[in-house]
């Protein structure tokens, strides 16, 4: 929990990272600033998608649009939070000489696409009315 609140605090004060260890090449810092920006990329992504689904689908009943543009819309949110908390643990431990941190969150937001994938493949061969 520590961990997570010192993490938490370097989303606000990223100078602070340069107190740990030694600075690694600045290559390896401006690919995990691009890798940020891909995760940031992919949370408009699904944030628009979500808001695409409950715009363009007016005659899917109403729970099915709202669910599948809730499930988007949060695998977004999630994704920018999670975007910036892999940055902050990646520089830390790239500062430490560590392994870089590992997480079950890509495939997790890969189930979340693909469940609304195939949910809106069915939709669309289907043809749900309201």
């Amino acid at each position: 929990m520590i961990d997570f609140v010192r993490s938490v605090r370097l989303w606000f004060v990223p100078a602070e990272v340069r107190q740990e260890g030694v600075t690694p090449d600045y290559r390896f810092s401006l690919a995990n600033e691009r890798t940020f920006l891909a995760w940031l990329r992919t949370a408009l992504a699904l944030i628009g998608g979500g808001f695409a689904v409950d715009q363009f689908l007016p005659h899917l009943r109403w729970g099915w649009r709202v669910g599948l543009a809730l499930a988007l819309l949060v695998a977004g949110v999630l994704c920018s939070l999670r975007a910036v908390n892999h940055w902050a643990r990646c520089e830390r431990a790239m500062r430490r000489g560590e392994d870089l941190p590992v997480s079950r969150f890509p495939a997790l937001l890969s189930l979340v696409v693909a469940v609304v994938a195939v949910v809106m493949v069915v939709v669309v061969l289907v043809g749900w009315e309201a």
